[in-house]
């Protein structure tokens, strides 16, 4: 499961003893599940010409006839402008968006799906949402809560995690 630079790590830790290498496995085995998922993941959407990003943005204006903006598509994706600016490109050159003025400013773009986009994106939706609630099938409701729980606390332990949001809240 991990990957050879992971095992290069491990088997120097190991040698100079310097960290508990237990949970360096740990966190590699996360690593190399979650490249595992994003892999799959591509794969699965390859055939409609879509990564992740796109396939975001196509749920996202599934239900929106009037379109959203490109500015309110980066904020619900999360992405930068610059990002939402290449996805929607992509998404335009394959035919799945087109941008048009706004209803109510001209000046404003609206991003709206296209028929095939919005053809695409009900094939999708439905289909791809079941293989990633797949992804933990069999696990009890008790498994999944203990498994959130242990996600929070890596969280935590994360500098990315909940303690900078604190911390820079805390800063004058």
């Amino acid at each position: 499961m991990l990957e050879q630079k992971h095992l290069a790590l491990l088997e120097e830790a190991e040698r100079r003893a310097v960290a508990d290498t237990d949970n360096m496995r740990a966190c590699f085995e996360v690593l190399a599940l979650a490249g595992a998922i994003d892999r799959d993941c591509a794969t699965r959407l390859a055939p409609f010409r879509l990564s992740e990003g796109k396939f975001v943005l196509l749920f996202l204006l599934h239900d929106q006839p009037d379109g959203l903006s490109p500015h309110e598509l980066a904020e619900r994706a999360g992405v930068t402008r610059a990002t939402i600016t290449g996805l929607l490109d992509g998404l335009e050159r394959d035919g799945f968006v087109t941008r048009r003025p706004g209803l109510d400013d001209r000046r404003k773009i609206a991003v709206v799906l296209t028929g095939p986009g919005r053809k695409t994106a009900c094939d999708l939706l439905d289909g791809h949402s079941a293989w990633i609630a797949s992804l933990f099938a069999g696990f009890t409701a008790k498994e999944r809560q203990t498994f959130h729980a242990l996600l929070r606390r890596i969280w935590r332990n994360l500098d990315a995690g909940e303690r900078p949001r604190a911390r820079q809240e805390a800063q004058p």
